[in-house]
């Protein structure tokens, strides 16, 4: 069956498994300021596609709901208009309504897809009391491609536990940017050399980079990541959609 995917800005983007249509991390505002504690992070880019452009969303996967990167205003509210958010208990707990828990390796049924949860670390080891938890999925079903969403993860050595666990995967969609936290002088997720080493741990067939820019506290843009899979080889796995166009990942 095929598996495509649109690209909307920075960690959402719109995959479609044969009809069963998941929708990760929604970021809906225009650029601006976003305070968060004493902090404030900044958007650049909006988005390539307004919620109204995306047509019926099966299910919401959300890494966490902590920050704004992840969830801003308007993808908030999107949550309103979706029968299901999956993600940590905490988000379920805040958000309420359609969002539920999916815990750690278990799995739940959409359509004849099976999300299973997932852990990521969204920092350095001992960050989790800053960062708050959340969670990464994998995706499967009949004649479908296994597809990885790695969420806000900063471990190459949780990579490594979901392809133990779960490997190898057909199509891993990884957050990059290697934003950087001046909370507590440290990486909250992977960079784009760490996202072609990721990719050589899945054993992945096709990756697709998202949350690579669009936000002040990235050290990193878009142009860092073919250069660093250029280099381990890995070019003809890397598929990175123009914003708002629909790509086939897989027939």
């Amino acid at each position: 069956m095929r598996t495509t995917v649109q690209f909307v800005g920075g960690p959402t983007a719109l995959l479609d498994l044969g009809g069963v249509r998941l929708l990760t991390d929604p970021t809906f505002d225009p650029p601006g300021d976003h305070p968060i504690g004493n902090r404030v992070q900044v958007k650049l880019i909006g988005p390539a596609l307004a919620p109204d452009e995306l047509g019926r969303v099966d299910a919401v996967l959300l890494s966490h709901d902590q920050h704004p990167d992840n969830l801003d205003d308007l993808g908030r509210e999107y949550l309103s208009r979706v029968p299901l958010v999956l993600g940590t208990a905490g988000t379920a707990e805040r958000i309420g309504g359609p969002a539920r828990e999916l815990p750690l390796w278990r799995s739940v049924q959409v359509g004849d897809v099976q999300i299973t949860g997932v852990p990521a670390r969204h920092g350095p080891m001992g960050s989790e009391y800053l960062t708050g938890e959340v969670r990464g999925f994998v995706i499967s079903g009949p004649d479908r491609p296994r597809v990885y969403v790695s969420g806000d993860n900063a471990s190459l050595g949780i990579v490594q536990e979901i392809a133990d666990n779960v490997g190898p995967i057909d199509i891993a969609v990884l957050f990059g940017g290697h934003g950087r936290s001046t909370l507590m002088d440290a990486y909250l997720t992977i960079g784009a050399d760490q996202m072609a080493r990721a990719t050589e741990i899945l054993d992945a067939k096709i990756v697709v980079p998202i949350h690579i820019d669009g936000w002040g506290h990235f050290t990193e843009d878009r142009s860092a990541v073919p250069a660093a899979f250029a280099k381990r080889g890995l070019s003809d796995r890397l598929v990175m959609p123009p914003p708002g166009e629909v790509v086939i990942l897989a027939e």
